[in-house]
């Protein structure tokens, strides 16, 4: 089943979090994600939305989405994302059609 990771981050140091970016991709297509968004100018419909990024991504399954965020590859560019930003993520499950 696939799953998404949703998050929303606020960068604080871009120099540090575009070291992050500049490898992401190398790293992320190795997992089988697929970046569905990135958004620094997301439309907000309710409530206070205060971060600068909003990224959403999908991954056939969450032992795939797990492989990829524990990889040392991953961990190796993570700091510099921990470095130029601060934010939060959550993982949901794709719709079977019942709710």
């Amino acid at each position: 089943m696939p799953v998404y990771m949703i998050s929303r981050m606020t960068i604080h140091d871009r120099a540090q979090y575009d070291k992050y970016e500049e490898r992401f991709m190398e790293v992320f297509e190795k997992f089988d994600g697929t970046m569905l968004s990135v958004d620094e100018e997301p439309q907000v419909l309710g409530g206070e939305w205060t971060a600068t990024r909003s990224v959403l991504m999908e991954f056939p399954s969450k032992p795939q989405l797990f492989a990829w965020m524990t990889s040392p590859e991953y961990q190796e560019i993570s700091k510099y994302r921990e470095a130029g930003s601060t934010g939060e993520a959550i993982i949901v499950k794709g719709f079977e059609g019942e709710l």
